[in-house]
């Protein structure tokens, strides 16, 4: 009987202990996560809320205060551009809803250069750059880089014709940008690119005239700019001799002989020419 309640009190001073173990090493584990989150706190700062996509958005979609919620954002790497509440992305005196000027991910910030102004739609005007015109220039399979272009594509542009009796090429803009392929503005869904008839790049008004004077003058040929290539082609003329690397023959010079004034002079039947110096 004595054994058994020996056994008894020491099993339940063992399973006693094993609890405040336990307990120690939960409070430890909590203490440690607090820390932990107290650090992260201070590491990122204060927080704020901004407006992100509830929903995948792609391009010239509408969007509506449905298609938007608020979430936490670390105040120091706030976007300058954001919105922060519904009242700003959607006036209470405008329209209720905008359009998506650029394809954007769940839970991507709303930012004022990716959506229209309230109301509009995502046409060609709501893309352009401010003070920029849309210039469009005709295109065939063989000056349009093979179908390859899309909308927000760098192009430089050449121009091909003929001037003073002679064909050559010349670079008129580097980095056009593109803002439509045809009557579309918005990426092939599918990736692939169709061969386009006309593009529309951005431009400003002083280049329209210059761009309209080479259309109607000459050939306008596209050269596909790379996405992380910052440099600018050097404006460079090549004609069909540079081309082939001809040059011209030099030109003969010619020393026109020394003039010999003489005078004929007869002795008898003799006559022989004497030299005299010639008259200035």
């Amino acid at each position: 009987m004595r054994f058994f309640y020996i056994l008894s009190l020491l099993v339940g001073v063992a399973l006693a202990g094993t609890a405040v173990f336990m307990a120690q090493a939960y409070v430890a584990k909590s203490q440690a996560a607090l820390i932990a989150e107290r650090k992260m706190r201070e590491d990122r700062g204060p927080m704020t809320e901004l407006l992100v996509a509830k929903r995948d958005l792609p391009f010239g979609t509408e969007i509506t205060a449905a298609d938007v919620l608020r979430m936490p954002w670390p105040q120091a790497m706030l976007p300058k551009t954001a919105f922060k509440d519904t009242q700003t992305l959607f006036p209470t005196d405008g329209p209720k809803t905008r359009s998506a000027l650029q394809a954007m991910v769940k839970f991507e910030p709303i930012l004022s250069e990716k959506v229209s102004a309230p109301g509009e739609d995502a046409g060609i005007a709501a893309r352009l750059s401010v003070g920029m015109r849309a210039f469009t220039i005709k295109v065939d399979l063989r000056s349009g880089v093979s179908g390859l272009l899309r909308p927000g594509d760098r192009v430089d542009v050449y121009w091909t014709g003929s001037a003073n009796g002679a064909e050559f090429t010349k670079l008129i803009e580097p980095g056009v940008r593109l803002v439509a392929i045809d009557q579309s503005i918005k990426d092939e869904p599918n990736g692939k690119g169709g061969i386009a008839k006309t593009v529309t790049v951005e431009i400003t008004p002083q280049q329209v005239a210059a761009f309209t004077q080479a259309q109607s003058t000459g050939q306008l040929t596209l050269s596909l700019v790379g996405v992380s290539d910052d440099s600018l082609a050097i404006v460079r003329d090549v004609d069909q001799k540079s081309l082939l690397g001809l040059t011209e023959p030099e030109a003969e010079i010619f020393t026109p002989a020394p003039k010999i004034c003489t005078i004929r002079q007869r002795n008898g039947a003799t006559v022989t020419e004497v030299p005299i110096p010639c008259p200035q």
